[in-house]
């Protein structure tokens, strides 16, 4: 009997041991992406857009994921003034008017957590999700996941979706085909397929072709400067008149007959045939805190386009269900008479 129960300890204490080894990365983890994670663009009008910055995010890491075995020292204990401050850009960026701190916060290290993840290409476990929130919101781990994937769909235009594994564990889908699920090029990094639905967005407003101005207009808003290379997108222009015109998901072409020569974008075949003007409504509404019907007129395109589609599918249905020929007497199928 003694010698059953020390063995038990023993295994009681090495899986205690692999828990905090756990519980130690994946708050060290999630510090890591709250200084490595990029600005995020708030909810709001498209024109208004803006990012919250890195230091709010090192902050909330520092007030709420501290490595196992050590304790927060004085100095990075967070102010009073800094909690409010951090509270209102959690509020926006979520979309919730919770006067709950401590769950915004952990809904946002959460989301930076997954995309610090998926951009060192790492699995994302829950195991590891669930190690990096309070204990004593644990029951509240699908509400906070949540609002984590919602807005990450709503910034990255990425879905999370369970993984097909013996783990639990997520993944990172992008909404459009682009290459390395999102990322464009080879490599680590994170997906950009929040821009380009942006930019897909307001060119569909704009009567579906933006001038290059009015492209810039809505990156500067986004925090994406010409000429400054960026956390998420690299050298933005680059990006937009190079890899994504080559990517066909837009064309970059001079406006016919401008002197001095002035440029705009369109569609690209690869965005006609992986998204519609319906989806990048819904998402640019979603980005505005709107709804689809809120943009009127393209709306009412959108609607005419999605009828469209499901007319050339149904004809193309019907092409493929089209009878056979009767068969002749001839025919091979026959037995020989």
């Amino acid at each position: 009997m003694p010698r059953r129960q020390s063995k038990h300890k023993t295994h009681a204490k090495r899986r205690e041991k692999q828990n905090e080894t756990r519980k130690s990365e994946a708050t060290q983890e999630a510090a890591a992406a709250a200084q490595e994670s990029p600005p995020a663009p708030q909810r709001g009008p498209v024109a208004e857009s803006c990012s919250s910055s890195q230091e709010e995010l090192q902050g909330a890491a520092s007030a709420t994921a501290t490595p196992a075995g050590g304790s927060s020292s004085k100095s990075d204990s967070p102010t009073a003034s800094q909690m409010q401050e951090w509270e209102n850009v959690f509020k926006k960026l979520l979309g919730s008017d919770s006067s709950d701190r401590n769950l915004n916060m952990m809904t946002l290290l959460l989301e930076q957590y997954m995309l610090y993840k998926f951009k060192m290409k790492k699995p994302i476990l829950k195991a590891d999700l669930l190690q990096i929130i309070d204990p004593s919101y644990e029951d509240r781990f699908d509400e906070i996941l949540k609002k984590a994937c919602e807005h990450i769909s709503v910034v990255f235009a990425v879905e999370v979706k369970e993984a097909d594994s013996d783990v639990p564990s997520y993944n990172l889908i992008s909404k459009l085909k682009l290459p390395n699920n999102g990322r464009v090029r080879p490599g680590r990094g994170l997906p950009k397929t929040g821009l380009v639905m942006a930019i897909l967005g307001m060119i569909f407003l704009k009567g579906n072709r933006a001038s290059e101005e009015d492209i810039w207009k809505l990156l500067n808003a986004m925090g994406v400067y010409d000429g400054r290379r960026h956390l998420v997108y690299g050298e933005p222009r680059k990006l937009i008149t190079k890899d994504l015109v080559r990517l066909q998901y837009l064309e970059y072409q001079q406006v016919p007959g401008s002197d001095p020569a002035c440029y705009e974008f369109l569609w690209g075949p690869k965005a006609h045939a992986e998204t519609s003007k319906m989806k990048v409504l819904v998402f640019m509404a979603k980005l505005n805190d709107t709804v689809p019907s809120a943009f009127a007129p393209q709306y009412e395109e959108a609607l005419r386009d999605e009828q469209e589609r499901a007319r050339r599918q149904r004809a193309a249905g019907a092409a493929f269900q089209s009878p056979r020929p009767a068969c002749s007497s001839t025919c091979s199928h026959h037995p020989k008479k």
